[in-house]
């Protein structure tokens, strides 16, 4: 398969394009058309500000687009992927009332109603089918909302990204949803290689029936267009032939799908009009822009992005998904798109691409690209920009006029930001990025052509008891013009608060500086050394850092963590795909419940290992996989309520060693399907657990415990 040179930069502004769309329309997303002329006007920018909402927030149109896609790497990267698999997906990442999806009620919300067929046991596509729940709900806007990432992995492909839409479209949706789905995705596929909106659009008409509504709308927009010179004509049509009045439901599919075909029909070039159109014509605004920004994205590249106003600069590349892997909630475009690249790429047959930079999280690689980094508020004149350098593309900081004791600093969240107080609707799960007891490093360099000499830091900012943010900076390195260096710092501990933000600070060595900082990398390594509990200064984010996947997480109690599950399986998770080789230990007391205790490599509500105490007397290491649970090894162990029960769960590489109060069991898992990475969770069944801490660290430093506790054990037997 052909993969097109800029394929990684299509991806990129396909991505940057979905967000643009998204943060765009989301202020007034389901405003008609009159009430946004009326109190907004023709939508050219982003007007969060007139509505006091932040602009990067937690949507269903970004968590779902950027999640579902991930079944690829779950259950194998081939085009055979199944819409069972991509329904298992949904019950992995998806944390009921709480995650991804608008949860508006069974029979309301289309993809809560999916959902809860999915944990009913009615597999996809079965989940999303009319059979099931019947034409309106199967027939809402979801399947196309959520269809980019198929087609962002299948370039130049438009019946796979058509195949791999209608499977996933299936999973929630059935009927005109699909098809429109099934549409869009083979127009982007199609437009890694045609910038012919005609031709994408009878590409994506190639792949739905001939005689499906979608086709007959769009027929009937292209012979609008042809007579109609001004674009509110033909939305006016729309309007009174395809409007809400038309059909049931709360957001239907076909009123929407008209007015995306309308817009990129009426700006087939324009990035900027394209968005102003879809916008400014109401309804979902956010779903529509959002797939209308990502084909355009992909069509016309960074250039056509650029061609207009500074769409880029106030998101800075900023992606939140909200989901039960914590660790790829706080995301960039850049990230995603390197990700999305990787698996169109193994999809196609060709290798993956190297990670940038010997695998730092934020290189800066792709033109124009921040990764989340901004100046922090204050007095000083400060820019970031993305820079080409002998030695690639890095960071700029700019800045005018910095005295002694006047700090400039970027930084960019590795953790919820403060706004998510401020979000509606959508809740944001997420675990921070990086740790206490990992290594930190920044390479910068101060330009040649600097007036003055720097005093330079690493910068964490940290959440406090009040939800604020306080500073912490590494030591000093004095940089003169044209000077370089590595900036190195082990994360040191923070009594249990989350690290919000890390970046780079600097002030003036002398008098008076001016210049530029020039960040090549930043990244961070190593297994974090913590031990987790409520801080003494408590506030909110502490809590907020753990993805919540019970039915209870107490604030009350006593103990640091006390969670209650009220029927099945129940787990709050800690910490990211990063973490591979470790040990998390506890003192746990299991108050009631079928079983409870420690997990290790979580990668999901439905994909771990665990060392749990089971009621029936037993003490088992088990492998939890979608809805089938393994024993990999067991030992008797006398179980009691209200007994504080000593904990410990390693894994390093394929061994899983637990122990409890002196008995000790091993498995070895070196499957195809085995875990590899992923952080810790607290588990319980049918009841409540409890611990006042707990901790994480090396994994070697448990071999030897371990080892001594079995062979006592052994003794004993």
């Amino acid at each position: 398969m052909t993969i097109p040179n800029d394929y990684l930069e299509r991806v990129y502004a396909g991505v940057l394009g979905k967000l643009i769309g998204v943060y765009l329309g989301r202020p007034f997303e389901q405003w008609t058309h009159q009430r946004i002329m009326r109190e907004l006007g023709p939508i050219e920018y982003y007007v969060n500000e007139q509505l006091n909402e932040p602009l990067v927030v937690t949507d269903d149109d970004v968590a779902g687009t950027f999640t579902f896609v991930r079944a690829l790497e779950d259950y194998g990267i081939t085009a055979d992927l199944s819409a069972e698999d991509i329904g298992k997906a949904w019950l992995n990442y998806i944390v009921e009332e709480k995650s991804i999806l608008w949860w508006g009620g069974n029979g309301n919300s289309t993809e809560h109603t999916a959902w809860l067929n999915l944990k009913n046991g009615i597999p996809a596509p079965h989940s999303g089918s009319m059979a099931t729940n019947g034409s309106t709900v199967a027939e809402q806007i979801g399947a196309q909302i959520f269809v980019d990432g198929w087609a962002l992995v299948s370039p130049c492909q438009p019946q796979l990204a058509a195949q791999l839409a209608q499977k996933a479209g299936s999973v929630s949706h059935d009927g005109e949803s699909v098809y429109a789905a099934m549409l869009w995705a083979a127009m982007e596929a199609e437009a890694f290689r045609s910038a012919d909106i005609n031709h994408l659009i009878d590409t994506g008409l190639s792949v739905i029936p001939k005689d499906s509504l979608i086709a007959k709308l769009i027929a009937e927009i292209r012979d609008w267009r042809k007579t109609d010179d001004d674009w509110m004509v033909t939305r006016q049509r729309i309007e009174d032939q395809y409007g809400y009045a038309q059909y049931p439901g709360n957001c239907h599919v076909v009123p929407n799908h008209a007015l995306m075909i309308m817009s990129v029909l009426y700006a087939p070039d324009d990035f900027q009009r394209a968005q102003m159109i879809v916008n400014t014509s109401g309804w979902d605004t956010d779903c529509n822009a959002g797939n209308v920004g990502c084909l355009m994205g992909i069509m016309l590249g960074l250039e056509g992005i650029d061609a207009g106003p500074d769409w880029r600069g106030p998101i800075a590349d900023r992606l939140l998904i909200s989901s039960a892997d914590g660790g790829n909630s706080i995301n960039d475009a850049v990230r995603m798109a390197y990700y999305l690249a990787n698996l169109g790429l193994t999809l196609a047959g060709h290798a993956p691409l190297s990670a940038p930079k010997a695998g730092a999280q934020f290189h800066f690689s792709l033109p124009g690209s921040t990764q989340g980094f901004r100046s922090q508020d204050g007095q000083i004149r400060l820019s970031v920009t993305n820079i080409a350098t002998e030695h690639g593309r890095a960071l700029a900081a700019r800045f005018e006029a910095l005295g002694p004791g006047q700090v400039a600093a970027v930084t960019t969240p590795v953790f919820s930001p403060r706004e998510v107080l401020q979000m509606k609707v959508y809740d944001l799960m997420a675990t921070p990025l990086i740790y206490p007891g990992q290594d930190l490093e920044a390479a910068v360099a101060a330009d040649v052509s600097n007036i003055g000499a720097l005093s330079v830091t690493l910068r964490l900012r940290v959440y406090d008891e009040y939800d604020n943010l306080r500073t912490l900076d590494s030591a000093p390195v004095a940089l003169q013009p044209g000077d370089s260096s590595v900036l190195r710092w082990t994360i040191p501990d923070l009594r249990g608060q989350p690290i919000a933000e890390i970046g780079v600070a600097f002030t003036a060595s002398g008098k008076r500086a001016d210049g530029c900082i020039v960040i090549d990398h930043v990244r961070w390594s190593g297994a974090p050394q913590l031990t987790l509990q409520r801080p003494e200064e408590e506030g909110t984010f502490w809590r907020m850092a753990w993805v919540n996947g019970v039915s209870f997480f107490s604030k009350r109690f006593p103990p640091s963590f006390r969670i209650s599950q009220d029927r099945g399986d129940g787990i709050i998770i800690h910490g990211t795909r990063q973490w591979t080789d470790y040990t998390v230990e506890s003192d746990v007391m299991l108050h009631l419940g079928t079983a409870g205790g420690l997990a290790a490599r979580v990668q999901g509500l439905r994909r771990y290992y665990a060392l749990r105490l089971v009621r029936k007397g037993r003490l088992q290491i088990i492998k939890v996989r979608d809805d089938v649970t393994t024993i990999l090894a067991e030992a008797a162990f006398p179980v009691e309520l209200e007994v504080t029960v000593s904990m410990k769960l390693m894994v390093l590489g394929t061994r899983i060693l637990g122990e409890a109060d002196g008995t000790a069991i091993e498995a070895c898992d070196d499957g195809d399907q085995a875990f590899l990475d992923g952080g810790i969770g607290l588990v319980i069944s049918d009841g409540a657990i409890s611990t006042p801490s707990i901790t994480i660290g090396a994994a070697e430093t448990m071999i030897a415990d371990v080892d001594t506790a079995k062979e006592t054990s052994d003794v004993l037997r």
